[in-house]
């Protein structure tokens, strides 16, 4: 993992529903924490594209249901900007299941765009991408 290219201003708090974007079988996720978030007293976590978050799956089939998951936002709905000056939002909040050792993704294919500060980061996401803004 590496540094993106990109300042990304954090716009997922706790509690944010997120649409989860891969066919692991879970529909939608609740942001729990934030992994490596350090901030000051009693402020709450916020997250933004390419962060690892932990969160428990709120629709899904019924295997899925009710678990905690480990996953990475691929997409939000606050824009941020890049380092050449292309400000880029989205319509909707959106993450990926991943395996907490070794952060590989846990479904076979994304089916919808994600960010490419995601694939700066995790370069495993990136082979199962459908489409990379």
């Amino acid at each position: 993992m590496q540094n993106v290219s990109a300042k990304i201003t954090k716009g997922i708090q706790l509690g944010t529903r997120l649409k989860c974007a891969d066919n692991t079988g879970a529909k939608e996720l609740e942001l729990i924490t934030v992994k490596k978030y350090k901030g000051v007293k009693r402020r709450l976590a916020k997250a933004g594209v390419a962060d690892i978050i932990i969160c428990t799956v709120k629709k899904g089939n019924e295997k899925m249901r009710h678990q905690i998951v480990h996953a990475v936002i691929v997409r939000q709905k606050k824009e941020y900007r890049r380092f050449d000056g292309v400000r880029i939002k989205f319509s909707d909040n959106a993450a990926v299941l991943v395996n907490p050792k070794t952060s590989d993704p846990v479904g076979t294919e994304i089916r919808s765009v994600i960010a490419k500060e995601v694939i700066e980061k995790f370069t495993a996401i990136g082979k199962i991408a459908y489409m990379v803004v």
